[in-house]
């Protein structure tokens, strides 16, 4: 449908200036006729002498009416509007029919075939030009109002788009300042203690290296010794006390680095981003997220435990909010965590459940490329249509809010300039894909 701008609103003639007709009717003097007398009154006028043809002018003029004659050889103009009315460039042209049939069944099928309005043969000239006048107002008002609804519909789809971008925000603004306070104060209530343990843990050692050697003195120096002496040392089992109490020292403090590095973790993790963009090391980040999830890992009564491949380029360090790309991260990984354990197929639990995560730069050192994949059991072309759509979840309730897939999208694409995708197919697994700018505007801020 051509769009055609309204110069006057009003019910009048002064329509005709800027309105086109096409008059499809074999009879020479009809067609004559009804040409002149709409010439007369300022509107363009197409004609056809036939169906085929005035179907093919109507397809690439576009009048904005149509006068259909309905007794025509071949094709009658019954058949003639039908196909206009299922062509989508001339399906909302309004058609009147011309015709001398005045029995009222011809006129209902005219109407059930899309016809707007007829008028008999002979024809009257006003009242030809009457109902032409009418029906091109209502055309023009309702093209008008058509715009208007298309105008209106685009405003509130793009108030829509920003109130849920709006409440995106606000969801992840509050989602990762619980998550910050929560891991922050477990981080500082284990602090103090772990300090205290890991520091007198390395004078123990020094102390118990000291011990160690002066009771092997003693055993050399004095060889034989007292009867009680030596009960005491096969009641403790001191030999063995001797080599072991190294090996139980060293794995304690073995224990507490674990503890710390979880600790460092948890810090990366719940650290708040500042205002603007800062440098970082995405593999910091990716590293923090797999050992905070480290214990979702393992294998439990319900699958096997899930493999990690670290595939990591040498790749730069981004400007950017980390504290945003670490909850990017902890979406994907658990998402992919999540479909292990959602298997229902009894022989695929003990199946080789892997996760792949690579990283590298692009080949004009422009972009860093992450890719996290799982061989879990794939994604439908219908669901991977709609992953980032907000509120869109195909877990059970109570198991997912449809978020984080939309969130993490906002994050890569709005905060970051960067692009987020997904390739999947059914049994073949799934891979996203985040691609992002090393060099990036650092103006856009964080919204608190």
């Amino acid at each position: 449908m051509v769009m055609k701008p309204t110069k006057n609103d009003s019910l009048n003639t002064n329509i005709s200036n800027k309105s086109t007709i096409l008059v499809i009717d074999d009879n020479p003097t009809n067609l004559s006729l009804a040409a002149n007398a709409l010439e007369d009154k300022g509107f363009n006028v197409l004609i056809a002498s036939d169906s085929l043809s005035g179907i093919k002018r109507a397809k690439f003029a576009c009048p904005d009416l149509i006068l259909l004659d309905i007794l025509m050889p071949e094709i009658d103009g019954f058949e003639t509007c039908r196909r206009l009315k299922t062509d989508e460039k001339t399906k909302n042209i309004p058609v009147i029919f011309m015709t001398a049939l005045s029995d009222s069944e011809y006129k209902v099928k005219g109407f059930e075939v899309g016809a707007v309005d007829y008028v008999t043969k002979p024809i009257q000239i006003s009242e030809l030009l009457a109902r032409v006048n009418l029906h091109i107002q209502l055309y023009f008002l309702s093209q008008k109002l058509e715009q208007q609804v298309e105008e209106r519909t685009k405003k509130l789809n793009r108030a829509l788009q920003e109130l849920q971008k709006s409440q995106l925000q606000l969801v992840q603004s509050e989602k990762m300042s619980s998550l910050g306070l929560l891991l922050a104060g477990i981080t500082h209530e284990i602090k103090n203690p772990l300090g205290f343990i890991a520091g007198n843990l390395e004078h123990t050692e020094v102390a118990v290296e000291g011990l160690i050697e002066y009771l092997k003195l003693y055993q050399e120096t004095f060889p034989v010794s007292g009867k009680i002496i030596q009960e005491k040392a096969e009641e403790i089992e001191l030999e063995y006390l001797l080599n072991d109490l190294p090996k139980m020292l060293s794995s304690m403090k073995q224990g507490i680095e674990k503890i710390q590095e979880i600790s460092r973790s948890m810090q990366r993790l719940s650290r708040r981003d500042k205002k603007k963009k800062v440098t970082f090391n995405l593999h910091d980040g990716i590293d923090s997220t797999l050992m905070i999830l480290k214990y979702r890992l393992r294998a439990n009564e319900y699958r096997s435990g899930i493999n990690v491949i670290k595939n990591y380029g040498n790749i730069p360090k981004i400007l950017g909010f980390p504290g945003q790309l670490n909850q990017v991260f902890m979406n994907l990984i658990a998402n992919a965590i999540d479909v292990f354990d959602e298997v229902t197929d009894e022989e695929k639990k003990s199946e080789n459940f892997t996760i792949k995560i690579s990283t590298e730069i692009s080949l004009d050192s422009q972009e860093v490329m992450i890719k996290i994949q799982d061989n879990g059991p794939g994604i439908s072309e219908e669901i991977k249509s709609q992953i980032f759509d907000n509120l869109f979840t195909t877990k059970e309730a109570g198991k997912g809010t449809g978020l984080g897939l939309s969130i993490s999208q906002q994050i890569v694409e709005e905060k970051h300039q960067g692009k987020i995708f997904c390739e999947s197919k059914l049994d073949q697994g799934t891979i996203f894909t985040i691609i992002l700018p090393i060099f990036q505007d650092n103006n856009s801020q964080l919204n608190d």
